[in-house]
């Protein structure tokens, strides 16, 4: 999705929900918990208000544009099983979500920009692409450069992410493998994504 540079906290307190993890945003946030221009009186949102807040919870938790849900959405829905939890996985799958899951960053934008800029590598090759989907047997590493094992190194060690079944992490070798695909208690995101599975669908 294109890159949000306005008051991430004002998401957040829109959605009613810590999409964005920053510590000025957690801060920002927790000093005004109501949504923007609703000091007064909350009103109860419309069907389908609700559902496109819930679609907007997905885009701006795994940074994804209108277009990739929707390309994401059509796959899902051709896969066997439940669209909305194939719809989650698919975007669980995500390397920058990985990379968040493990880790290595913080949040899910600071992933996204250390993929980009080259910093991650999927069975030995580099890989910039964040929309990149892990499988089983992947592992992700940290591109062998003092500099970057350095950084990366004090950053898993500074973070306190929950560990993942599906993800096993080893901190000295700064070694992610996927030792299955996530499922659907394995995702992070509170979303109604029936809600979404409608609204897309229409």
């Amino acid at each position: 999705m294109a890159r949000i540079t306005g008051a991430k906290a004002r998401v957040n307190r829109r959605l009613g929900f810590m999409v964005y993890e920053s510590s000025g945003a957690l801060k920002a946030s927790k000093r005004r918990e109501h949504p923007p221009g609703m000091r007064t009186r909350l009103k109860r949102p419309s069907n389908y208000g609700q559902a496109l807040m819930e679609k907007q919870k997905i885009k701006h938790y795994y940074g994804l544009g209108e277009r990739q849900l929707r390309r994401y959405f059509d796959k899902a829905g051709r896969m066997k099983g439940n669209t909305g939890e194939n719809l989650l996985i698919m975007c669980e799958q995500r390397l920058d979500n990985v990379v968040r899951r493990a880790g290595y960053t913080a949040t899910r934008p600071q992933a996204r920009q250390g993929i980009v800029h080259g910093h991650f590598q999927v069975n030995g090759v580099k890989v910039t692409k964040p929309s990149y989907l892990v499988r089983a047997g992947d592992i992700v590493t940290v591109r062998p450069r003092t500099n970057l094992q350095t950084i990366y190194r004090s950053q898993i060690e500074a973070n306190q992410s929950q560990p993942v079944d599906w993800l096993a992490v080893d901190v000295t070798t700064l070694r992610a493998t996927v030792q299955g695909l996530p499922g659907s208690s394995d995702i992070s995101l509170p979303v109604d994504v029936n809600t979404v599975v409608e609204f897309l669908s229409r």
